[in-house]
């Protein structure tokens, strides 16, 4: 077999197991390898980097809003967390603890964080005394650790990186608006830089964050169908300024406790747009997130390689000065046709062809790893036709995931239906719901589908609840999930 079809036939096809596809592509890729640690794994540079390509947009985003970064220990009481029960109760099986340090047994255990609201909010209590120091605009850019029981690289492992905001406000009106201010950051992130459609909605009361009072998310469709929670944002009321005594001295001179908010999205976002954008050839990054935007590759006969690289490395300072994150391959041991595919499994966006005709000519070829477009351009205007091809690589990434989701998205009105409906198709499924915990309930245990969220737009208003057939006080987004 030729080197050039090695990379393809070694990544198992999406309609054979998605989820070994998954694990090929990403291992392939060297986007991340196995820690000898349990469900815990390394992120190699490119994997790294797509994540902090993630992280410097929405930190400019935040910084934007007016919130600021502070960074908390990982390390926290076990009595902090036996003050706001259910929020224990919610964490308790996916907590590690620590028992012993320096050899000696710990009078109070500390748990590793799985998320921070206790410690901040102990941190809190000593900080806000009256109105003035209100509001309190802090993110933590942080690892946690839950002790998942199944494990999937960057989706679900027992450590990851997120960010977490948590907020501080003088009135519930004021606290509600951050809450939704956060999760349309979220929404127009994920959609404009990681070109995911999503489903913005507020989940129900069952699938709530532990020791919220609301909570809101936005959902996305991965290409074997199933939903992944891509972002959150809670409005925690009172509960924790009460558990953990947050009071403030009002304007009319009264204390009063402060209303929190909290939202985070996670590392679980490389996952997504893997899953989301992804195809049997390898990779397919949106160009705002990929470490590499735009691969050189110099072709051509030997008597010409020197001209070509000459002219190869004059574009790519070109590139590189315009901010464009540009990589060459003048690998000569290498064919051109095995660098083609093992970029198109990288998932690099743009290559770019260079030869000794495009040299005569004042040309270079440009080739879409979305569409497989080839465009030739000139160079004296590159910088230019680059950009314009990468903008033009994200709307398609972002059509084609919609018409994924729009083709695989169904509306039923009974539970059977749902049941037959989730036998023979993928995807997602909107139904009405009369509010009883026991209806969602048996929609789980029937179908293995939860609810996603009730979205703030649906594509229509169901009138009756698919399982018991009361009237239907909410419409509800149902899918299985990651």
């Amino acid at each position: 077999m030729s080197k050039e079809k090695q990379f393809v036939t070694e990544i198992t096809p999406q309609h054979e197991d998605f989820s070994r596809w998954y694990i090929d592509v990403i291992k392939k890729a060297d986007l991340m390898d196995y820690s000898p640690v349990r469900g815990c794994i390394v992120f190699r540079p490119d994997g790294y980097e797509i994540w902090e390509h993630i992280q410097g947009e929405l930190d400019r985003r935040f910084k934007e809003t007016g919130h600021r970064n502070a960074y908390f220990p990982i390390f926290i009481p076990e009595s902090f967390f036996q003050k706001e029960k259910e929020h224990v109760e919610g964490f308790n099986p996916e907590l590690p603890w620590v028992t012993e340090a320096g050899g000696e047994k710990l009078e109070e255990r500390l748990a590793i964080r799985p998320t921070s609201e206790t410690m901040i909010g102990h941190m809190y209590a000593k900080w806000i005394q009256s109105y003035r120091d209100l509001p309190v605009l802090i993110n933590q850019w942080a690892n946690v650790v839950r002790w998942e029981k199944r494990t999937l690289p960057f989706l679900r492992t027992s450590e990851f990186l997120w960010q977490e905001g948590h907020t501080a406000h003088e009135t519930e009106e004021e606290a509600r608006q951050e809450t939704m201010q956060m999760l349309e950051i979220y929404r127009d992130f994920v959609e404009n830089f990681l070109a995911i459609p999503v489903i913005s909605g507020q989940k129900t009361p069952s699938e709530k964050f532990a020791g919220a009072i609301d909570t809101y998310s936005i959902e996305a469709m991965m290409k074997d169908g199933r939903a992944v929670q891509a972002g959150t944002s809670h409005y925690m009321g009172t509960n924790f300024a009460v558990a953990f005594d947050i009071q403030y001295l009002s304007r009319d001179n009264h204390l009063e406790y402060v209303h929190t908010t909290s939202w985070g999205v996670s590392t679980r976002l490389i996952g997504s747009l893997i899953m989301v954008h992804g195809d049997d050839r390898g990779l397919a990054l949106p160009p705002k997130v990929a470490p590499t935007q735009v691969i050189m590759i110099p072709i051509g006969p030997p008597k010409a390689r020197e001209q070509v690289l000459a002219r190869t490395d004059e574009l790519y300072a070109e590139l590189k000065a315009a901010g464009i994150r540009v990589r060459v391959d003048d690998r000569a041991d290498v064919s051109p046709g095995w660098k083609f595919n093992e970029y198109e499994m990288r998932g690099v966006p743009l290559r770019l062809e260079l030869g000794p005709r495009d040299l005569d000519n004042g040309v270079a070829v440009l080739v879409s790893r979305i569409s497989g477009e080839k465009r030739v351009v000139p160079q004296h205007n590159l910088v230019a036709e680059v950009q314009n091809m990468l903008d033009q690589i994200h709307g398609e990434m972002y059509e084609r995931a919609k018409q994924f989701r729009d083709d695989n998205f169904s509306s039923v009105d009974s539970l059977d239906e749902m049941k037959t409906l989730m036998e023979n198709k993928r995807g997602f499924v909107l139904a009405g719901w009369c509010g009883s915990a026991a209806c969602e309930k048996q929609v789980k245990e029937e179908t293995g589908a939860t609810s996603r969220n009730i979205p703030f737009e649906p594509a229509e208003r169901k009138a009756s609840c698919l399982v018991c057939g009361d009237a239907a006080q909410h419409t509800v987004v149902f899918a299985r999930a990651y």
